[in-house]
């Protein structure tokens, strides 16, 4: 009698085993997906470990409590968790525990037709166990809108508001004094670079990179030039300005034009000294390396963003024993311009050169301002390393970009 009744036993724990695994408990909940523009529903349901890795969920939406009802989304039990989308659904421990899907269309026609915002739909969940299929009881329905707001962004708009303010109050700061920059040793010897070539009656060579105009590195080489051109109108030097894009070409024609009228010179300004030398990288600079060889410049200004042809450019400079001074944000041509340059401007120094040559209130001000926000953010990534390694999330979850 013994074995038939341990046969019998586990025969039953074994039923009631497969009656567990056949019977999920969803928990179904449903909402418009939050910080969206509209046309989507979004579904919780809760996370059940005991079902086997075969388990297919699928999500049913109707347009009546009544049916019929179609699929939307399959998912199995490897698919999206709450938490791998904080931005909707937060850094709670409970979304571990739950499963998420977007429903954004109806499956009916070719390609399904979109959710629309103001219609009330309803949903239903089923799961596939091993050939079994359950449905859960009831539907649950919600409507979809779009979101006025994105407020998983708003430490972004919290961030941008606080600094623009920065900016703006350093800005009227420097209207009312000087601020201090730090000294930039390039920027100090371009007025030793010029007067050299005025007493040496060389003319002075400046080279833009090979970005276009809508290069940062270019606008901030045309902001250098303009304080350039204005010396070398006071100096009465000849500046030779060499392009490979049209923009910019003109763009410093106009540049060197105002400077040599806010110089009070404008007699100075010759047109044909502002010149395209050549659309390709090395005819570029081969007809730049070919002008320093004839002419002998007594300065050569490197700035803008260089590639391969940088080397050559610096190298035919120092041959021809002109005072060089480099300044790029390309970090890989650096190396070439340290060992070939009197003086190298390094990345963001190429930026904060307009400001320190021209004192301009408003590009001082933005310079500080900025400077006020990296620091801010340097000490941020200091303390929320320190406190993520403590196992404390909340600094580095609230600086989180979404």
């Amino acid at each position: 009698m013994r074995l038939p009744t341990i046969t019998a036993v586990c025969a039953f724990l074994l039923a009631l085993t497969g009656q567990a695994e056949a019977q999920p408990s969803f928990d179904l909940r449903v909402m418009d997906t939050p910080n969206d523009a509209g046309g989507s529903l979004t579904a919780t349901w809760k996370r059940d470990s005991t079902l086997s890795k075969g388990t297919l969920y699928r999500i049913l939406i109707g347009e009546s409590a009544d049916g019929p009802f179609t699929s939307a989304v399959e998912m199995g039990l490897d698919g999206s968790l709450m938490s791998h989308e904080p931005s909707i659904f937060g850094f709670g421990e409970e979304t571990e525990f739950y499963h998420f899907a977007h429903v954004k269309s109806l499956p009916e026609g070719e390609g399904g037709m979109p959710v629309l915002d103001g219609r009330l739909y309803f949903i239903r969940i089923q799961a596939e166990v091993q050939g079994r299929v359950i449905a859960s009881e009831g539907t649950v329905s919600a409507v979809p809108r779009a979101n006025w707001f994105n407020f998983s962004k708003l430490n972004n708009f919290i961030l941008g508001t606080v600094f623009s303010i920065t900016i703006l109050f350093a800005i009227g700061l420097a209207r009312r004094r000087d601020l201090k920059i730090r000294r930039l040793a390039g920027l100090e010897a371009l007025d030793e670079a010029l007067g050299r070539a005025t007493e040496m009656g060389k003319p002075v060579l400046f080279i833009h990179g090979l970005q276009d105009m809508g290069s940062p590195s270019t606008i901030a080489a045309v902001n250098i030039l303009g304080q350039v051109a204005r010396r070398t109108a006071e100096f009465d030097t000849q500046l030779m300005v060499g392009n490979r894009d049209p923009i910019v070409m003109s763009v410093s024609q106009e540049v060197v034009r105002e400077a040599c009228i806010d110089a009070g010179r404008p007699d100075a300004f010759n047109e044909d000294n502002v010149f395209l030398a050549a659309a390709d990288q090395f005819s570029y600079a081969a007809a730049l390396e070919g002008m320093m060889v004839r002419d002998r410049p007594a300065a050569v200004l490197m700035i803008g963003y260089f590639y391969a042809e940088s080397l050559l450019l610096a190298e035919t400079g120092a041959s021809v024993g002109a005072i060089q001074i480099a300044a790029t944000d390309a970090y890989t041509q650096l190396p070439f311009f340290v060992t070939t340059c009197d003086y190298t401007l390094m990345g963001e120094e190429l930026y904060a050169a307009s400001a320190y040559l021209s004192r301009e209130p408003k590009l001082l001000g933005s310079l500080k301002g900025q400077d006020v926000g990296k620091a801010v953010f340097i000490a941020v990534i200091l303390v929320g390393s320190l406190l993520s390694t403590m196992g404390v999330q909340w600094l580095s979850r609230a600086f989180t970009a979404f």
